[in-house]
């Protein structure tokens, strides 16, 4: 299953190095189920968006595969995929990039044909095959239809693909320089938020959360004097204090930390697929590891 991770310490910048696959595995077991791609999204100081990502197959010789960067962002965006819909290839590999923005996403869509007549002339910001992008797309496009309103853009076309495509799964998580959305739909996989106090909640350690799966590892000595809201795919610490988001629910973390929070999908997808709709390789990346 993709991981996806997110973070916000707006509106102050904060210095984070990430670790990705970092799984201590003999390469007999990553073999079996390593991820095809990494990617970590984030703002330079003037705002500019960066992505380091890479698509690495399972077949390569990589044990103990590691990548760790440390960078300096308000807002961050990390994603490792398990690939369902699209090659192994640089423009398939998350997080995407469209007027200024980030996004990772986490799940299946079908229906494809379908999602592209409907995108029309704005298929074209689409640079790769899956269905991931394909969704920006069209939260991008109605962003742009709502004069830049984020969260109507996602709400409109989140609906628009529970209505009228085959859905898994939409998880996803969208960055700007300093503001963070989030979105669970439906109840097929997790994402947890964690609204974190200067220095956690014994108020003086930095930030250092491992996922359970060992795919993802984040440090950040700068949050042990201030505060910061996270979002990831699972609980990644003992922190008491992680929430699950409810199916539907769609979070917006603004420029100074303040969160609020809507159910914008109330109702199951109007086609919803299980693991046995999906074709084999669908299937095995949307389980959990």
């Amino acid at each position: 299953m993709c991981r996806l991770f997110g973070l916000t310490s707006a509106p102050r910048r904060t210095r984070a190095t990430f670790w990705l696959l970092d799984a201590p595995d003999s390469l007999s077991r990553q073999s079996h189920r390593d991820p095809d791609g990494t990617g970590l999204g984030y703002f330079d100081a003037g705002g500019a968006p960066h992505i380091d990502k890479a698509p690495i197959a399972a077949y390569h010789d990589r044990a103990f595969a590691e990548e760790a960067r440390e960078v300096e962002s308000a807002t961050f965006v990390a994603h490792v995929r398990f690939a369902s819909t699209g090659s192994l290839d640089i423009h398939n590999t998350h997080p995407f990039e469209q007027d200024g923005r980030l996004f990772a996403h986490n799940g299946v869509i079908e229906g494809l044909d379908q999602l592209d007549n409907h995108l029309g002339e704005d298929r074209s910001l689409v640079q790769g095959d899956t269905d991931s992008e394909r969704f920006f797309a069209l939260i991008t496009r109605e962003t742009r239809r709502h004069d830049g309103d984020v969260t109507a853009g996602i709400r409109q076309a989140a609906r628009w693909i529970a209505a009228n495509l085959p859905v898994y799964a939409v998880n996803l998580i969208l960055i700007t320089p300093r503001e963070l959305w989030a979105l669970r739909y439906p109840d097929t996989h997790d994402l947890y938020v964690l609204e974190r106090p200067a220095g956690g909640q014994h108020g003086s350690r930095h930030l250092d959360h491992s996922g359970s799966h060992g795919r993802m590892r984040i440090h950040s000595a700068h949050l042990a004097d201030q505060a910061a809201v996270v979002v990831a795919s699972e609980r990644m610490d003992d922190n008491p204090h992680w929430r699950p988001l409810e199916p539907g629910e769609l979070l917006h973390v603004d420029p100074d930390l303040h969160i609020t929070h809507q159910i914008v999908l109330p109702d199951p997808p109007a086609h919803q697929l299980t693991l046995d709709d999906l074709h084999p390789g669908a299937a095995a990346s949307q389980k959990a590891a």
